[in-house]
């Protein structure tokens, strides 16, 4: 139902936790000379083609050009650069690439409680945005990537911030009169949109299906809108019966405000009064049976409400330089090598 589901997967790709807080250094290594031949050519510019190793981890082409990619689109970068401006990206994105395998490197040392269910929770959490099985793997080829590797990264991702938390973040410490000082200075930061919370039960259908399977569809949502307006436990119909990924939750799709759904199911759930059931509601993915949950009008968010995350932000600010001199000492205890 999201308007930019479709993004999503890029947005945590490169959203590879407080590695962005680092000042990458422009210049990583000179270019070698070109090859002499087209074979030679063709095989340099391979995804496959090792570019770099850290302790003997190769970190490919295609790795380097895929970090590339996303830090242009995270900057609002054009994608087109200049030879020295491309050549200084391919250094940064490089560069990046190798703090993040000595995190996990170093990562990995450490004993992570219940690893595998924190990674399959996340990886369940992302489906459950998506309208579809169909939604979810059509980002993924727009991300260039698979879905083994997104689940390998939420892996890192989560090895990486455990290590981070427990040797740099931790030690770090914000005072109640630095988080009251930026809140009083930043007001404008702490002001919400009005927002609803709700649950969902779908009965997708191909925007392009035939009338008899539209009306198939529409006809079989209004019967589940009849249960469910009759006591029937929506969660649990949601779960039976919808073909969201959002049914393994019972069509919960937590908070949002105007301008993230489609305009027909915004419409229709910010018409309703908590605990009210809409009628059916069609939408390029399907029917839609809308259970409101929670409404939440605009307003500024109280500094009590607030405190836990302007710390965590005050915190990576300080960060930024224990977390340089943390990831500079691991280089010096590795072997990388460049090859390109």
């Amino acid at each position: 139902m999201k308007n930019r589901s479709g993004k999503i997967i890029t947005r945590i790709f490169f959203a590879v936790i407080v590695l962005s807080l680092l000042q990458v250094p422009a210049a990583l290594s000179e270019e070698k000379a070109a090859p002499k031949d087209k074979k030679n050519t063709s095989a340099k510019n391979s995804p496959e083609t090792v570019i770099a190793k850290v302790n003997g981890v190769a970190i490919t082409r295609g790795e380097r050009d895929q970090t590339v990619k996303e830090m242009l689109t995270q900057n609002r970068m054009p994608q087109q650069a200049t030879p020295e401006m491309q050549k200084n990206i391919n250094s940064a994105a490089l560069e990046q690439l190798i703090s993040i395998e000595l995190l996990y490197q170093n990562g990995k040392k450490l004993t992570i409680k219940d690893l595998d269910k924190q990674v399959d929770d996340q990886v369940a959490q992302v489906k459950a945005r998506f309208p579809s099985q169909a939604d979810f793997e059509k980002a993924f080829r727009n991300a260039n990537m698979t879905e083994k590797q997104f689940k390998d990264f939420t892996r890192k991702n989560i090895v990486i911030k455990t290590l981070l938390e427990q040797e740099v973040f931790g030690k770090i410490k914000v005072s109640e009169a630095d988080a009251k000082k930026f809140y009083a200075e930043n007001s404008d930061k702490f002001k919400t949109s009005e927002s609803v919370k709700a649950s969902h039960i779908l009965i997708g259908v191909d925007a392009k299906a035939t009338p008899e399977a539209k009306k198939k569809a529409k006809d079989k949502a209004m019967a589940i809108r009849k249960r469910v307006a009759g006591g029937e436990e929506f969660a649990k119909a949601a779960k039976a019966e919808s073909t969201c990924p959002s049914s393994a939750s019972g069509g919960d799709l937590g908070y949002f405000s105007k301008g993230q759904m489609t305009p027909p199911f915004e419409k229709a759930a910010f018409a309703l009064k908590p605990g009210q059931i809409s009628d059916v509601v069609e939408t390029q993915f399907g029917y839609h049976i809308i259970k409101l949950t929670d409404h939440k009008p605009a307003e500024t968010v109280k500094f009590a409400d607030a405190k836990n995350k302007i710390e965590d932000y005050l915190k990576k600010q300080q960060a930024q330089q224990p977390l340089a001199d943390f990831i500079g000492n691991l280089k010096k205890q590795a072997k990388i090598e460049i090859m390109q």
